[in-house]
């Protein structure tokens, strides 16, 4: 089946399988291999992309039926060679340990701010009628609208405090804060 894609504002004419995933065409086809293929089944987050300008488990998305759509990958978030800010950020905060689950971490987290820009509510949101403010996100709302990308070596701290500081909030100190309670007792 032939299929024309928009992948990072370039146009690609595949011929295809009708069964072929988005991740598949992304990573095999086209050569972009930035998306990574973790569960391949949508319960890990690795394979995230941008489509239509919202994120997608592209490992559960046939590739035929992004025709007429633009599809974002991590290789096009940044323009030439200046890191998208969210990128930057993963950067300055260690968002990531292996690098593994971090492409889909960061489109996860690009798409999270556009959601929120327009009015999106999520499940933890406290008032349903007063859509959150990005620069206002909780911690918790942060996590719950990230919940669905895994990360194996547990970087969610620096994941949470790199959206925090590109939202314009405070990230948390990235260095060890340690309580050490002397002895009374001599």
């Amino acid at each position: 089946m032939n299929v024309t894609l928009t992948v990072n504002a370039q146009q690609y004419s595949l011929s295809i399988e009708p069964r072929v995933t988005l991740l598949d065409a992304l990573r095999e086809y086209l050569g972009l291999v930035g998306s990574k293929k973790g569960c391949d089944r949508g319960q890990c987050g690795a394979c995230t992309v941008l489509i239509d300008g919202q994120r997608v488990y592209s490992c559960l998305s046939l590739a035929v039926m992004q025709a007429d759509k633009q599809i974002v990958t991590i290789e096009g978030l940044a323009t030439g060679d200046t890191l998208h800010p969210v990128q930057e950020a993963f950067i300055e905060n260690d968002g990531f340990q292996c690098g593994y689950c971090t492409p889909g971490q960061i489109c996860a987290a690009v798409a999270l701010m556009e959601e929120v820009k327009r009015g999106c509510v999520s499940a933890v949101t406290p008032d349903l009628d007063s859509p959150p403010v990005l620069t206002e996100l909780s911690e918790m709302e942060i996590k719950e609208r990230l919940s669905g990308n895994l990360c194996r070596c547990s970087a969610y701290n620096g994941i949470l405090a790199a959206l925090q500081q590109v939202i314009g909030q405070k990230p948390p100190s990235a260095m060890a804060t340690m309580m050490v309670r002397e002895s009374q007792e001599k």
